[in-house]
């Protein structure tokens, strides 16, 4: 028999994961994600979620309640009679009783190999510590912050110029595919779950803004991982002086380069910026309010003499 499922998720992350599920079969009893949020051109238009507007055309009943204190809220998602819960990237801690609030419970698609990176922002995490692999992995959720045990596990590994980006899209469908795969094994009752290793806990935080600086006094290694964390959002960036005034520049892709120099200093007509060890070259750059470009057609509209300090 089919799983009657309720969906936790928010962003585009999830959507493959939601699509996945109703195309295999199962019935979406009903969708939970995030109120919608002011958006638009102005900020002016509230915005629906990416799964809001996913499960609006799988006609799936939507619910966006801001957090689950109303007791009224508890018993409307008992009330669907569900078997499991679906959770993946949906923002909200969920209490004890909705965690138990379903025959089977709750299941999360996690994108780390937990538990490395139990947290808000694993993959850029991963990648800014210049992890060569990670992964998705199908948790039974308890109360604690991903500590629960492990149904299936599906590894990914991290080139070494892949932006937290490209890593974000191939996840998301591994782990749309790895979720369909659990739940056909919760249906036949052949989901085996295994408890967490207590060593090799890793947090990952979420990402702030007083970390997105690019410090060119860390080797060019930790700095190219940094970028690539960071991109394309929220970028890492630097400052340039650009007719007489300080501008703020996002770097959303970088490649290491040879050359030796006093940190942030430019080395050669191609950008490449010297750190404590070796040097970066950017390879796509974004000015405040522009477009992101390649390297080479920044420059062309705004030239950075070799010699000069990056800050």
């Amino acid at each position: 028999m089919p799983l009657r499922i309720i969906f936790m998720g928010t962003p585009d992350f999830a959507v493959p994961t939601l699509a996945a599920l109703a195309e295999a079969g199962h019935e979406v009893v009903a969708v939970y994600t995030q109120p919608p949020r002011p958006g638009g051109r102005r900020g002016l238009d509230l915005q629906k979620s990416p799964v809001h507007q996913a499960a609006e055309l799988l006609g799936a009943p939507v619910l966006t309640p801001v957090d689950f204190k109303d007791p009224a809220d508890r018993q409307r998602f008992r009330g669907f009679d569900a078997d499991v819960a679906v959770v993946v990237a949906y923002g909200l801690l969920l209490p004890e009783e909705i965690l138990s609030g379903t025959r089977h419970g709750c299941y999360n698609g996690h994108a780390s190999l937990l538990p490395r990176w139990r947290g808000a922002a694993p993959i850029q995490r991963a990648i800014m510590a210049g992890d060569s692999e990670t992964g998705m992995m199908v948790m039974k959720m308890d109360k604690g912050l991903d500590t629960g045990p492990v149904a299936l596990t599906k590894r990914v590994a991290i080139g070494e110029a892949m932006t937290a980006g490209e890593l974000h899209d191939r996840l998301m469908h591994v782990g749309a595919s790895l979720m369909k795969e659990a739940m056909a094994k919760l249906e036949a009752g052949d989901l085996t779950l295994t408890p967490q290793p207590e060593e090799g806990v890793v947090y990952a935080a979420k990402i702030t803004k007083d970390e997105t600086r690019i410090d060119f006094s860390k080797p060019a290694r930790e700095v190219h991982n940094h970028i690539r964390g960071l991109s394309p959002f929220p970028g890492a960036w630097f400052e340039l002086v650009t007719a007489g005034r300080i501008e703020r520049t996002k770097v959303l892709g970088s490649e290491l380069a040879e050359g030796t120099g006093k940190p942030g200093t430019v080395l050669d007509e191609a950008l490449t910026i010297a750190c404590s060890e070796g040097a970066v070259r950017p390879t796509r750059l974004q000015r405040a309010g522009g477009k992101a470009l390649p390297t080479a057609e920044f420059l062309r509209g705004t030239p950075v003499a070799t010699g000069s300090r990056i800050a």
